[in-house]
């Protein structure tokens, strides 16, 4: 017999994710989200930040409906440097590695990003893509069989992209526009109603300059 009871589900760490890395990103930023999963097979975004140096602070971490739930607060203006993902670390990071990619265009170094060749069947071949679309932007890009190598920091400049029906590349391209000098246009961002419909608007409140 079920019985009613009282269940919090905890907010979706890719989510925000977008959110994270773009305050670690932006100078000056400071971000707080509350009541996120921090199941640490979803959470190897953080891992991956910190040891590029980002400023990311973990508190009130609780177990809520069996699952590790807390505050993520992350501050900008930190120079990054360059990551090494691959491994155990892309299984835990795979929806982000897009997001991550990014991130490495600000950082300093060589990401060197191996192991990754599921990404080639998401919704897009989100290597293939990632690499053109960012290239697009002025990264410095080179595509492998599993993997990408990214040099940064580069100056990114705003152009048009195509998330190309992609919603993980629609919302890592927003990202990189906060970091793009002009104006960057992503066709196709609708795609982005998939898996987070306020995506937009949210982006808007936290920085309604962009």
């Amino acid at each position: 017999r079920l019985v009613a009871a009282p269940f919090a589900v905890p907010g979706d760490f890719s989510s925000a994710a977008y959110f994270l890395a773009g305050a670690a990103l932006v100078a000056d930023s400071n971000v707080e989200l509350t009541s996120v999963g921090l199941n640490p097979t979803r959470t190897g975004l953080l891992q991956v930040l910190r040891e590029a140096g980002a400023r990311i602070r973990l508190e009130g971490r609780e177990l809520t409906g069996g699952e590790p739930v807390g505050t993520i607060r992350v501050r900008g203006g930190v120079d990054l440097e360059a990551m090494e993902i691959y491994g155990d670390l892309v299984p835990n990071a795979i929806d982000e590695l897009p997001l991550l990619a990014v991130v490495a265009t600000c950082a300093h170094g060589e990401t060197r990003l191996r192991d990754a060749a599921e990404l080639r069947v998401k919704e897009t071949d989100r290597l293939a893509t990632v690499a053109s679309e960012l290239t697009k932007l002025g990264a410095r890009i080179r595509e492998l069989p599993d993997g990408l190598d990214i040099t940064g920091p580069t100056e990114l400049v705003g152009t048009e992209v195509d998330s190309q029906g992609d919603h993980r590349l629609a919302m890592a391209l927003a990202i990189a526009a906060l970091k793009a000098r002009g104006t960057t246009v992503i066709h196709n961002a609708e795609c982005v109603e998939i898996s987070y419909p306020g995506f937009f608007d949210d982006l808007r409140q936290l920085a309604p300059d962009a």
